[in-house]
């Protein structure tokens, strides 16, 4: 039973679920790690399904399939393989839905995706496809596609917006009432279930699922509606969501994350009793079938463990389940320690248990083998001991709070990224890049972006761009939605000289030493501790002016830098350095690095930033000025990062880069 409208009919008519979304790593190592996150969280939470996020235009395509494959085949869990439709070709959808098939997957969840861009930006598009990417505007056209060619073969799910669909960033015009036509189409298509957009505001997802429920169409009449919940994972991440989603943070949730914004844990658990209570709220409400919830969980475990746990949503084990617990209960023994159980459930301590020996025990770990093995099994068959294949945990209560508290070894392997710190994370984090893992985007419509860039003509232009949004009279670039912060307010001057050079900065940092960890500027962190900061910045600069600086950074100890181009040149100070530009220091806790610059992380970074150019270059007609001028700009400019070591000199580094102004 793969289809997940048949998951959720085959539950009682009270009965709660859940599911997860994954996005594809950015790295290699980081999807390394987030296999062995799936393999913990798929064994000890057993959600449902999953989900498999798709990135605008099939930008990930090929990453997106191959984690795809990882948790329907080789984890065997249900899997949903988002798709969108815009700004891709037939043959593109065609060869994914086909591979979905191949793989097993029977599951898509039909998006959008960005507004379709002009057809003369498809690569190497035969006109044939020009035609056939008309047919693709909408989620409805591609609900109908599907339809057409593979029948009833998919469960096909589409996205809802309690808050209203703000299609072109005008959060005034949310209104769920319009959008309502729209959805009706989706569901007539051929829709089987609805997620709904990120929300906070209970009391908006409950008159929305209430106006759907009693449609006149009857379109909405059974149809398994599942809220999306993205889990509060920082104060930052947080404002950055909320600001591209248009979901509105009601009053008493923003005072209660407000009043403890600075301290990323105390976020972190605000988040999970705001979670719990949004789930519990809606559990708590009629339905007409199975309730179900889905976590955006921007590939982190530890927040979601805690809430599935603190709601009861974690199923009771299967029948293969129960078998491998009640064999040979003396073969059990303890796994890793005592686990305080919390969260409502009452302090008791519970040891958590693992199997020590079950031989051929193991239903879903058999390999077939050439000769009988120790087992004597009459099939040769061999037990997944025998055949070199690690013995997984079993799945227990103390299990999914190990994962939730952070507690033993199982614990840690958990919580070692707990709070990730987007690009400036650690490369070999899951969670490591953007927040989204939609991939390469401008955030805005086309209309929107030249409401905000207009139409540039010359590289003046630009710099008057990065300069305005130095000075707040731009409200976002390409690289970033929001307006400068605080802290970089302090260095604004030395970024403003600069970007009036034509070295167009993107990200920055100015040297702290040793404030106190509740400053108003750069404090972070639990209360009564320290923390600190290497001054860095990063910034698109003219190859002939590169080509100067490098010779001057290479005869500077306290430096560290990493530069790149658009054709995929990378050079460094040190291939191999790991940088920790900022870290406190907490009573009762081991150093905090959030912040890491490194050259696998910058190379990462270095691909999508030219993306970022490519994009808004898309904006433009392709023989117009101003495409033509960020073409220019992109064959030529290098992106490059400069790490200033000495944190006590704190203006070490624009004495350094802006020498001669």
């Amino acid at each position: 039973m793969e289809k997940i409208s048949d998951k959720i009919a085959a539950l009682p008519q009270d009965g709660k679920f859940f599911s997860l979304e994954f996005f594809p790593p950015k790295t290699v190592m980081g999807s390394s790690n987030l296999q062995s996150r799936l393999g913990r969280m798929t064994q000890a939470l057993r959600p449902l399904f999953v989900t498999v996020t798709w990135g605008a235009g099939g930008s990930t395509a090929a990453k997106s399939l191959e984690l795809a494959e990882i948790c329907q085949r080789q984890l065997g869990v249900t899997t949903c393989l988002h798709l969108t439709c815009t700004n891709m070709d037939r043959s593109l959808i065609d060869r994914a839905l086909d591979e979905a098939k191949v793989l097993g997957i029977k599951n898509i969840l039909a998006l959008r995706g960005d507004p379709p861009r002009n057809d003369e930006y498809r690569k190497d598009a035969a006109s044939a496809d020009v035609e056939a990417a008309a047919e693709f505007v909408w989620a409805v056209d591609l609900v109908r596609y599907i339809r057409k060619a593979h029948g009833d073969y998919f469960c096909i799910g589409v996205a809802a917006y309690p808050e209203g669909h703000a299609d072109e960033s005008y959060p005034q015009r949310q209104d769920p009432g319009q959008d309502l036509p729209y959805l009706v189409e989706k569901v007539q298509a051929g829709a089987d279930f609805i997620v709904t957009q990120l929300f906070f505001d209970v009391s908006a997802y409950q008159r929305f699922e209430s106006m759907l429920r009693g449609h006149e169409s009857g379109a909405f009449k059974t149809i398994p509606i599942i809220p999306g919940l993205m889990p509060v994972q920082s104060y930052q991440v947080l404002q950055r969501t909320t600001k591209l989603s248009h979901a509105k943070l009601p009053p008493d949730i923003e005072r209660r994350l407000q009043a403890v914004k600075g301290d990323d844990e105390a976020v972190k658990k605000i988040g999970v009793e705001i979670a719990s209570e949004i789930v519990e709220e809606i559990a708590s409400t009629h339905s007409p079938g199975p309730r179900g919830f889905h976590f955006y969980t921007l590939n982190l475990e530890k927040a979601v463990s805690f809430i599935v746990e603190r709601c009861n949503l974690i199923p009771p084990p299967g029948e293969d389940d129960k078998r491998d617990e009640d064999e040979d209960e003396s073969a059990l023994v303890d796994s890793f320690g005592e686990v305080n159980i919390v969260n409502g459930f009452g302090d008791r301590h519970q040891p958590p248990r693992r199997r020590e020996s079950s031989v051929n025990s193991d239903p879903h770990n058999r390999v077939v083998v050439d000769r009988r093995t120790a087992s004597t099994n009459s099939n040769f068959e061999a037990s997944a001991e025998e055949a070199g294949i690690p013995k997984g945990r079993a799945v227990d209560r103390a299990t999914t709070l190990a994962i939730s508290e952070g507690e033993g070894s199982l614990g840690r392997e958990a919580t070692w990224d707990d709070y990730p710190n987007g690009r400036w994370g650690d490369a070999r984090s899951p969670a490591y890049g953007e927040i989204d893992g939609y991939g390469v985007s401008l955030h805005v419509s086309v209309a929107n972006a030249i409401r905000l860039w207009g139409h540039p003509a010359s590289e003046d232009d630009i710099t008057s761009l990065f300069v305005r949004h130095m000075n707040d009279d731009l409200e976002a670039i390409p690289w970033s939605e929001e307006g400068l912060n605080d802290e970089s307010k302090a260095i604004h001057g030395e970024l403003l000289k600069l970007n009036r050079r034509k070295w167009w900065t993107v990200a920055s940092q100015p040297a702290v030493n040793g404030v106190r960890s509740d400053d108003a500027m750069f404090g972070w962190g639990p209360k009564n501790g320290f923390v600190f900061q290497k001054a860095f910045v990063e910034f698109f600069i003219p190859s002939s002016d590169w080509e100067a600086l490098h010779r001057k950074l290479q005869d500077i100890e306290d430096v560290s830098y990493y530069a790149g181009n658009s054709e995929g040149e990378f050079v460094c100070s040190d291939a191999d350095s790991v940088n920790a530009v900022t870290w406190g220091a907490f009573t009762g806790k081991e150093i905090i690095s959030p912040t890491i610059i490194e050259g696998i992380s910058f190379r990462a970074w270095q691909e999508e930033a030219y993306d970022i150019w490519r994009e808004w270059q898309r904006v433009y007609a392709k023989d117009s000025d101003s495409a033509q001028l960020l073409d220019n700009i992109i064959r030529d400019r290098w992106l490059v990062n400069v790490i200033h070591h000495d944190y006590i000199d704190s203006d070490a580094l624009w004495r350094l880069l802006t020498a001669g102004d």
